[in-house]
This record gives structure tokens, C-alpha cells and sequence, in this order.
């Protein structure tokens, strides 16, 4: 028999004030306390004391961060609170941690109210990089001001200047703090876990921004972190992040997406063969020159490889990526061993860096040609440097995964305001590895006792509501009267709706599209017929500043993709109007999500609804959730696509909007629109 936790043991049940510290954290932060967030914090509290999983959804507005942070520093061990968003980390870590830890700073035990931030080692500067120089293509290290010219050159130079500046004045060294950059000129100051020379044998380990960001971390009550780094931690079994006994997922809507992306592999010919020309120097024989054949290998067979999903791994792959596979483990063993720890000896970090590709190369050719159901292997057209295609190799599911590597350790809170799609948590809770027959509710006892051969994963689903009144404050229009989207983008009938609707709002309109096409076509359209207002289209500058002219002008448009969908946050009359061209489907064409479908549908389910219209639910909800962000915004969701009301599965994605107002009547809509606007 296997022991639970003995309830009360946690500080969560020694200390009964949760409500009561939540009151003076609100306080602190000038904010107002609301029913669904007490009900938040004490759900969690509970979660966190019993062990049993939490799906929280709380709608915008609620103030979830607070509702989760309060029960997380008053348990009585760490908590990890992961984040999908750079924004909303800045919210935990600069906003709401201080003045919590401010507020319960007396109900805690010293050092029982800190926490740090953690990221991946290339989030932050690397001192050896910046001090010693970075390799060539040839694996030689040169100056790092020397691998671009001209203004690329200067933002390098710009970037070591800050990088001392932090190491001096003890900064965090961390890529969020620094001056403006890119990624190309990033890379020439960081390194990836795999390139790292280690602490132990790096000249500047004393003074490493990463191993100081997890020293920190180490001390810490809570730690703030990002989704893929957590999924490499629990799900992937490399320790990343120190011992922790629950965690807290914000923003968890997105969480499949992103262990998907951290769990995903690319191979190019390029990178084998970049990794042959670096390796060269550091061995004598020819383990290097034999990478470089394999990587012509690869080019013929991927010249011969259809572009797609590859249910099969065609022979004429599955020989080239065993030849890469053989060639990068003859190569690492090649390669110069790294001196003992302590010995004394100074490491070659040329030689360790490419070790470190080798390595990486090796373990992606083998995941490759393994050909495993559990994965989905595709090529792309991505690599245009020899005209050749792109590898890719990604998991097929995660919740299995996600079940074995995170929910059978840890305590895990899932909370956003998009959990319930078609009125119910069970799609997504079977997403994230957590069965529909599992649900329990809170009046479930907990047992004292559980067996060791019980897999089970009970778990709550809990919907504290939102401060907003949807019916009162915004419509849902769906324009029926229009065609079916077709492959061929938006119709004229299409882009008349779009004027006519925006004309209505006066401008005020967030355009969300399904491709960068329709969007740039609808943007055309109103900038001629509309010319009085600003339409701006997402490529047209940074996403930073589109959103600072779309707020700073009432007038003022703003149409783009996926980015927008999610994220932005324009409280106001800025935004009145959220365009919503067709309902966010997959591509048909897409490998990993057509893999999906099809194998829900050999389990004898429904793959359509399982991962079609599940992911549909989620970016309407997301994209309809930029309308409303305070309780005294107004405004209206329009959907051109009449499938929403007219086909089956329409009652599923409008179930997981929130409760708007809804019609289908365009002169109802234009006559709100311009009352809104004042028109």
C-alpha cells in the first residue's frame, strides 16, 4: 500500500486564512476582490492539500493569478507555476509576486515567501560566448563581433556591452531585459543546454547567469516558468527545474501545444552538414568526412520523399537517416573526452559544442528512423539553403505522456479562462491525460490509502464564472445570409460584410483571419472604401507597435493571424468589434493534426470533434475573449462563417463562447455598431 499525504499536514489546512490573505493581497495591489476568485484560492488550497488535480476555469477579469499564487506560497512546499506567455510571467514576477509576498510577508516562515523566475539555459547571455568568442561554420572561435557586418555587427557589439553591464551590476543576464535584438544576433551572445561547457568547467561558472537564475530557484517557495520547460522536465525526465510537489498551470489551454513543440525534432541536410565541417578539426579520423556523406545521403532521399505526413519511413529514408544515426555516434566517440571534473584541465569548448550537435543529431536520426506509432514523421520545404526539404518529428499524443511524466508525481492546477469547450472540461481534460471517468467532485472523500497498482487520476473541474454580464455587454453575430468559406479565400460578398460592419464601428475593429492572405486582402479592401480610417494589417510593423497605434486611435483597424488571436489585450472603445472570418480549422493538410484525427478515429472515436473542432472551440473562444476585457466594455463578435449556426457541430464551438447575446440579423448588428460609435 502506498500512503497519501496526511490531509492537514500542508500549510494550506495549518493555516485556514486563505480568504483572509487573498483580502490583503488585493488590497496591496489597489484591486478589488471578487466571489470567483475566493473560491479559486480556497479550491486550490485544497487541491494542493489533498492531491487530487484541479481544472479551474476563470474567465477574464476574475483575477485567477492572485486565486492561485495565495494557496502556492501558503503550502507548505514548493510550487511551480508555469506560463505559456513572456507577458504574463512579467505580470507574476514584477506585479503580482511582490505585493503578495509583501502581504503574507508576516503569516510565513523566513524565506518561505520568495520565489524566482527559470527559464531555459538560451534564455539567457552566456559569458564564455560573449567573452571568448563564438564558433564558425568551421567550428574555429572568432570574435562575436566579427560574425556580421554593418548593423547587425552593432547590435552584437550593443548586446556584449549589456551582457558585461549585467554580470557587473548583478544583473539576470535574462534575453527579456535586453536591448532590442534578433534571434540571428542572440544566438551570438547564448547557447543551448547542449553547447553548455558546464559550471564546473567553464572559466565564468561562478559568474553564470543561468546557474545563478537556478540557484535562485533553488531557494525559492515558488518558481515561475514557462510551459516547455516544464514539459522537459517532467515529461521528457531531464532535470530542469528543483524538487517541487505541485504545479500551477496558467494559461493551460495552451499547454498541449506547447509540450508538443518541445517534444518536436527537425533535421536539415544543412545542420549534418555544418556539424561535419565543425567536428572536422577536433578529430583525426574519418568520423567527420563520414557525417558529411551521410548528409549527401539524406539530400537524395529527401529529393525523392514526398512532401507531407510519411505514414512510413520510405527504405531510401530509413537507410540515409541510419547512415546519420551511425555517423554522429562513431563522431561523438571521436570527439576529444571532456577533462575530469576537478582535474584541473581547461575544456575545449569548440570541441564541446560540437560534441554537443553530435550528440543532438544522433538522438534525432535515431527518434527518426525508429519510425514508432507514437510518433508523426513529416517532410517540409522548409530548408532552402541546397533547395532540399526539412525533416520534422513530433508526438502523435501527449496526454499519455503528460499523465506518466507529470500528473503521477506532482499535484497539477490547470487554470485559463478557456477550459470548457462545448459546456463541459472532459475535452480538454483528456487532452492534458486525465480520463472523463476520473471526475470527481469536492464532496468526493479523499481515501487515507491508495493501492500501488491504482492508476487512477481523480480530478475536479470547477468554473468560478466571470465579473462580466456577456448577455448585457456584447453580441455574437454570425452572418448566415453568407457563402460558405471556400478554399479560394474571402468572396466580394465577404469583404462588402467586413466594410459595412466596420464602417458601422467607425473603425474600432480587431480582424481576426485564418490566413495572412484573407487578412491583407480584407485590409485592402477597406483601406479603399474606407479611406478616412486607419487599417492596419499584421506585417505592416512589430506586433508591439500595430497594438500601440490600434490603441492610441479609436479609428483605427487592426487585421492579422494566429498572434492576434490570443494575447492582445485592448480594453476600451478601442476594440468594439471583433471580426472573425471563418472558424479556425486545422489545415486539412496538416501532418501532426490529421495524424491525430485519423487515430482518434481508428480508437473508434470521433477525430473530427477530438481534434478538429476541440481546436476550433479553443481559438474562437480565445479570439471572441478580446472583446470584453472590463466590466464596462461593449462591443460585438462578428463571425462570417454560417457554418457556426448551420452545421452540426456549430452547438459545440458556440457552447464555448462565453454567453453572448446572439443574432443573425445584419441590421441589428450595424444599428449596435453605431450606437457604440456614437454614429
Amino acid at each position: 500500500m502506498v500512503e497519501q499525504p496526511e490531509v492537514g499536514t500542508s500549510r494550506a489546512a495549518a493555516d485556514p486564512d486563505v480568504a483572509e490573505v487573498l483580502a490583503a493581497a488585493v488590497a496591496a495591489l489597489g484591486g478589488q476582490e471578487r466571489a470567483g476568485q475566493v473560491t479559486m484560492a480556497e479550491s486550490v488550497a485544497r487541491a494542493l492539500e489533498t492531491g487530487r488535480h484541479l481544472l479551474v476555469q476563470a474567465g477574464t477579469g476574475t483575477g485567477k493569478s492572485l486565486g492561485y499564487l495565495v494557496p502556492a506560497l501558503l503550502h507548505g512546499d514548493r510550487v511551480v507555476v508555469a506560463t505559456a506567455t513572456l507577458a504574463l510571467q512579467h505580470q507574476l514576477v514584477e506585479r503580482d509576486l511582490p505585493a503578495l509576498t509583501a502581504a503574507v510577508g508576516d503569516r510565513l516562515g523566513a524565506g518561505d515567501s520568495s520565489f524566482a523566475v527559470l527559464k531555459g539555459r538560451s534564455n539567457y547571455a552566456c559569458l564564455h560566448r560573449v567573452r571568448e568568442g563564438v564558433p564558425d561554420d568551421q567550428g574555429a572561435l572568432i570574435d562575436a563581433a566579427d560574425v556580421v557586418e554593418g548593423s547587425l555587427g552593432a547590435e552584437v557589439l550593443a548586446l556584449r556591452e549589456w551582457v558585461e553591464d549585467e554580470a557587473r551590476e548583478g544583473g539576470t543576464g535574462e534575453r527579456d531585459h535586453a536591448p532590442r535584438h534578433t534571434d540571428r544576433v542572440w544566438r551570438q551572445v547564448s547557447v543551448s543546454h547542449r553547447e553548455c561547457l558546464g559550471a564546473s568547467r567553464c572559466p565564468f561558472g561562478q559568474e553564470c547567469f543561468a546557474e545563478l537564475a537556478r540557484e535562485r530557484a533553488q531557494r525559492a517557495r515558488v518558481i515561475v516558468t514557462n510551459h516547455s520547460l516544464l514539459a522537459i522536465d517532467a515529461i521528457e525526465g531531464i532535470p530542469m527545474i528543483p524538487a517541487y510537489d505541485a504545479v500551477v498551470v496558467d494559461e493551460a489551454h495552451e499547454l498541449v501545444s506547447r509540450v508538443t513543440q518541445a517534444a518536436t525534432d527537425e533535421l536539415s541536410v544543412g545542420e549534418v552538414e555544418r556539424t561535419s565541417r565543425r567536428a572536422a578539426r577536433y578529430v583525426e579520423g574519418s568520423q567527420a568526412d563520414d557525417l558529411g556523406d551521410a548528409a549527401e545521403a539524406l539530400l537524395d532521399a529527401l529529393v525523392e520523399a514526398p512532401v507531407g505526413r510519411l505514414d512510413a519511413v520510405p527504405q531510401v529514408l530509413g537507410d540515409a537517416l541510419a547512415l546519420v544515426r551511425d555517423a554522429a555516434r562513431a563522431l561523438i566517440s571521436a570527439l576529444p573526452k571532456e577533462p575530469a571534473i576537478g582535474s584541473g584541465e581547461p575544456a575545449d569548448p569548440g570541441a564541446a559544442q560540437a560534441k554537443g550537435w553530435a550528440q543532438e543529431l544522433f538522438a534525432t536520426a535515431e527518434r527518426m528512423a525508429a519510425g514508432s506509432d507514437r510518433d508523426v514523421l513529416w517532410v517540409s520545404e522548409r530548408d532552402r539553403v541546397r533547395g532540399g526539404h526539412m525533416l520534422h518529428v513530433a508526438p502523435l499524443d501527449v496526454a499519455l505522456p503528460m499523465r506518466q511524466g507529470l500528473l503521477a508525481e506532482k499535484t497539477a492546477v490547470f487554470t485559463s479562462a478557456t477550459l470548457r469547450l462545448g459546456g463541459d472540461f472532459d475535452a480538454v481534460a483528456g487532452s492534458l491525460g486525465l480520463w472523463a471517468k476520473e471526475r470527481v467532485t469536492a464532496e468526493t472523500p479523499v481515501p487515507e490509502t491508495r493501492d500501488e497498482d491504482d492508476l487512477t487520476q481523480s480530478w475536479e473541474g470547477l468554473d468560478v464564472g466571470s465579473p462580466f454580464d456577456y448577455r448585457r455587454q456584447s453580441i455574437l453575430y454570425v452572418a448566415r445570409h453568407l457563402p460558405q468559406p471556400g478554399r479560394d479565400g474571402l468572396t466580394q460578398r465577404h469583404l462588402d460584410e467586413i466594410a459595412e460592419l466596420v464602417d458601422a464601428a467607425d473603425g474600432r475593429t480587431l480582424g481576426l483571419f485564418s490566413s495572412r492572405r484573407a487578412a491583407e486582402a480584407a485590409a485592402e479592401h477597406v483601406r479603399e472604401v474606407l479611406p478616412h480610417l486607419t487599417t492596419l494589417a499584421q506585417g505592416d510593423a512589430q506586433l508591439p507597435e500595430l497594438a500601440r497605434q490600434f490603441v492610441g486611435d479609436p479609428h483605427t483597424n487592426l487585421f492579422g493571424t494566429l498572434s492576434l488571436w490570443q494575447g492582445l489585450d485592448v480594453p476600451g472603445d478601442t476594440c468594439q468589434l471583433v471580426l472573425i472570418d471563418r472558424v479556425p480549422f486545422p489545415r486539412p493538410d496538416d501532418p501532426l493534426m490529421s495524424a491525430r484525427q485519423r487515430a482518434v478515429d481508428q480508437r473508434g472515436g470521433n477525430g473530427f470533434m477530438s481534434v478538429a473542432a476541440t481546436h476550433a472551440a479553443l481559438l474562437l473562444a480565445q479570439g471572441a475573449g478580446r472583446l470584453i476585457r472590463t466590466t464596462t466594455d461593449r462591443g460585438v463578435v462578428a463571425c462570417l462563417d454560417p457554418r457556426l449556426v448551420t452545421a452540426r457541430y456549430g452547438g459545440f464551438l458556440r457552447a464555448s463562447l462565453p454567453p453572448m447575446w446572439q443574432t443573425e440579423d445584419p441590421a441589428v448588428v450595424r444599428q449596435a455598431l453605431q450606437r457604440l460609435s456614437g454614429g
